[in-house]
């Protein structure tokens, strides 16, 4: 097993990573940047190296620096976690021919796979379903109108690089798809260096379910089971959960063995998740792949009582899986929410700033991955997730409850979250009847604003008024010259 790894990531997936190499007796060292000199995944390392300035070119993409980062530091290993430089098969590359294991599938596969067109070629020769669509990609909007006309409409385009809802727009008739393909080819360029575009039939209302598989270095493949992961803002999650709601033993078979199939077709090596889409009628269809760890993975820990990053580390050591198909069960139900920096009221935009108070829930079956604490600046330069909050119980009825319960207790001050908003989804008629789609939050929560119950207020305002009054015991609001509780919650919109 390495001694020691280099997480070139930051925020809540650096510091879950460094967890289970503490708990493996494995040394780790972070990187940052300026803007996270004081991060909790810095303080949490056994060593840290600044990458440079804040802009992530200069830093967390900077390939070079982290190459230089794990030579100096002795790093037999690189763990890349998620975004970032995670699904770059040029730093998979990097890491191969400095003679540093990159924990993750080999750069072929990460280039194969990251290609959408190239993947959806080998899936259908596999014999794996594909969305009906293009099998290369172009910068001609000509030859992508030519194509949205052969196919009907509503079509999707889609940047064939990169990940993460961006590059991608839903077009419902044909005035719409100049400025599709327009902002569609600026986004996937700036994101990923590769403005080429390609079209898929636009499957509507699907349920969006993956497939967690692992592989090791000799020829053993096996999935952990599905997540669905269908509530999203801007084709990015932001509730998954297992199992899902949709699911029956004959169509987790048919879907777990396509997973399977992908894995084996792709040469896939290491943890990575089949995505794919699923149709009211039971028909799924091959979405792509995600060659890395996913943000949703601890629901899939939670249910099955696998630690993923032990896996990974363990399988880029070469070591065999020590379990086949047939030996992997999962219980209960689990259903994570991811926290973002973000004001729902005003279509999800970035909400950086000055963590004022940070009270994380507990209880049975609640587990916290968090990148922030009290005092934390968040930047305003990297992706505004915070942490997620996942929890566990018997059905997904008592999840839905707990999570419920948990988010209720859970209080980020000084900043706006999506809370609130993640609340009254759990709470919708619509998800607690499992009647979960792509789409679902343009269809129930299009027009969300928060509105919050007294007792909600009271909750806070009790809260913020015990850590004002701490600083000063004996003053009051008025001559400590703060501003009141309530004062505090109508300036903060909270």
């Amino acid at each position: 097993m390495f001694k020691k790894i280099l997480i070139a990531n930051r925020g809540e997936i650096a510091v879950r990573i460094m967890r289970t190499c503490r708990e493996m007796g494995i040394q780790t060292v972070a990187v940052y940047s300026d803007a996270d000199a004081a991060a909790a995944h810095v303080l949490e390392a056994d060593e840290a190296v600044l990458l440079g300035e804040s802009e992530p070119s200069k830093s967390y993409l900077n390939i070079n620096q982290v190459i230089i980062a794990a030579e100096k530091t002795g790093a037999e290993a690189i763990h890349p976690g998620y975004g970032f430089l995670a699904e770059n098969p040029d730093f998979a590359e990097s890491c191969e021919t400095s003679g540093i294991t990159f924990i993750g599938p080999p750069s072929r596969v990460i280039r194969d796979l990251g290609n959408k067109t190239l993947a959806r070629t080998m899936m259908e020769k596999a014999g794996v379903p594909v969305i009906p669509g293009m099998l290369e990609a172009t910068t001609d909007p000509a030859l992508l109108y030519q194509e949205a006309e052969r196919m009907g409409y509503p079509v999707l385009v889609k940047a064939v690089a990169g990940g993460g809802g961006k590059g991608m727009r839903i077009v419902s008739e044909q005035e719409e798809m100049e400025e599709a393909c327009l902002s569609a080819m600026s986004e996937a360029e700036k994101a990923f260096g590769n403005g080429s575009l390609y079209l898929e039939k636009c499957v509507e209302s699907p349920r969006h379910v993956e497939f967690q598989i692992l592989a090791d270095q000799h020829g053993n493949v096996v999935h952990l089971f599905e997540r669905e992961c269908s509530i999203q803002r801007r084709h990015q999650k932001i509730i998954e959960e297992t199992p899902s709601p949709a699911m029956t033993p004959s169509l987790q078979d048919a879907m777990g063995n396509a997973a399977l199939s992908v894995a084996l077709a792709s040469g896939y090596v290491n943890a990575g998740t089949v995505e794919f889409l699923l149709e009211p009628s039971g028909q799924f269809y091959f979405l792509e792949v995600n060659t890395r760890l996913q943000v949703e993975h601890p629901i899939t820990e939670m249910t099955t009582g696998i630690d993923l990053v032990r896996l990974q580390l363990e399988i880029a050591t070469g070591k065999p899986l020590a379990f086949k198909q047939q030996d992997i069960t999962r219980r209960g139900h689990a259903i994570e929410c991811r926290i973002y920096a973000e004001d729902p009221e005003a279509n999800f935009f970035p909400s950086p700033g000055l963590v004022l108070l940070h009270r994380e829930p507990a209880g049975p079956g609640v587990r916290n991955d968090c990148g922030i604490y009290e005092g934390f600046e968040v930047p305003v330069e990297y992706d505004p997730i915070l942490g997620k909050l996942i929890v566990m119980a018997g059905t997904r009825e008592a999840a839905r409850m707990r999570m419920t319960r948990a988010l209720e207790s859970y209080v980020i001050l000084g900043i706006r979250t999506i809370i609130p908003f993640l609340i009254d989804i759990l709470k919708s008629s619509e998800f607690a009847e499992g009647n979960t789609y792509t789409d679902f939050i343009d269809h129930n929560f299009r027009d969300w604003t928060q509105k919050m119950e007294d007792a909600d207020l009271a909750r806070i305002a009790y809260v913020v008024d015990e850590m004002t009054s701490s600083a000063k015991p004996s003053a009051t609001a008025k001559e400590r010259g703060w501003p009141t509780p309530w004062e505090t919650l109508r300036a903060w919109k909270i």
